[in-house]
């Protein structure tokens, strides 16, 4: 595997205790080349944050695969937890190791939390996160037009108002990483929050992001099946019938939105199943999703042949 010195991303020296050290070959610890490490987002401190502690400090953990020029392919992976906490374990560390399996490198988002924050912190914690691992493409081993996201539950939401609410970039940043687009290649979204205004909405969710009385056009802006184009990226969805807690019409409407703008989707509404089921692979049915998105990646020419 590649080992990135990360000059561009500025510092896994310094995650590691070896902040003097400007080259993250010699400050890479002998044996440690299969393991994943975390950098913060920005250098100096987010912007907007209210304090120092962890929770103030959005990051990405980088999980690469023994070859990450094997595919170029980067996923960066936004768990759920209804905007207030992160299920790290099963939608962020075990799904990139599955992606790893794939010889994919994933980045696990650790994105600002409501009731703390509000919306736009979250949504520019996810650009950031894209811009930097485009930026950063020749240090991690990948390609820069093959940085894709993926989003469970409310970090579904987040992942499909990053793919309809982004920008090409600022040229004239003094800071190169905000040079780069913040739209992500392509879009993967497990049982996801889409919708703030119908009927089916995840009120925690939504309360946690904007608060308790947001205002009607917010709900709008950020009910993403309203806001699809056909520059949104190509799209994965799964959900379940059963699932009560985030209704599989969140997915359905946002397939449609990407359907009729001629964006080319995938969607699979599997019977069964509860809400937050990871990757589930002990049922033989919706433990299936896997293999499809792997073939729905190979399809798009994401994988290695």
């Amino acid at each position: 595997m590649r080992i990135p010195c990360i000059s561009l991303i500025f510092l896994l020296c310094a995650t590691i205790g070896h902040s003097e050290q400007p080259n993250a070959r010699s400050a890479m610890p002998p044996g440690l080349v299969a393991q994943p490490w975390t950098v913060p987002l920005w250098e100096k401190g987010a912007p907007g944050a209210l304090g120092n502690a962890d929770r103030d400090q959005p990051t990405i953990t980088i999980y690469a695969p023994v070859d990450a020029g094997e595919t170029g392919t980067a996923v960066i992976v936004a768990p759920g937890g209804g905007y207030t906490v992160l299920a790290t374990n099963h939608e962020g560390r075990q799904v990139a190791n599955w992606f790893n399996a794939l010889g994919i490198t994933a980045f696990v988002l650790k994105y600002r939390l409501g009731p703390r924050y509000h919306h736009p912190i979250e949504l520019g914690d996810a650009q950031r996160a894209i811009r930097l691992v485009r930026a950063g493409a020749k240090e991690f081993g990948v390609r820069p037009d093959r940085v894709g996201i993926m989003g469970f539950s409310a970090g579904g939401h987040l992942a499909s108002t990053a793919a309809t609410h982004f920008d090409p970039g600022n040229p004239g940043a003094a800071d190169p990483i905000d040079r780069a687009s913040s739209r992500p290649d392509f879009l993967i979204l497990a049982y996801p929050v889409i919708s703030f205004t119908a009927p089916y909405v995840h009120r925690g969710s939504q309360t946690a992001l904007l608060g308790e009385n947001p205002d009607p056009k917010l709900l709008a802006e950020l009910s993403n099946e309203l806001r699809v184009t056909p520059q949104t990226p190509p799209a994965f969805l799964f959900s379940t019938s059963a699932d009560t807690a985030v209704p599989p019409e969140n997915s359905v409407a946002f397939y449609l939105a990407l359907h009729q703008a001629g964006v080319p989707a995938e969607l699979h509404v599997f019977e069964k199943g509860p809400h937050g089921v990871g990757l589930d692979l002990a049922d033989p049915a919706l433990g299936e999703w896997p293999a499809l998105l792997a073939n729905w990646l190979r399809g798009r020419g994401l994988l290695a042949k």
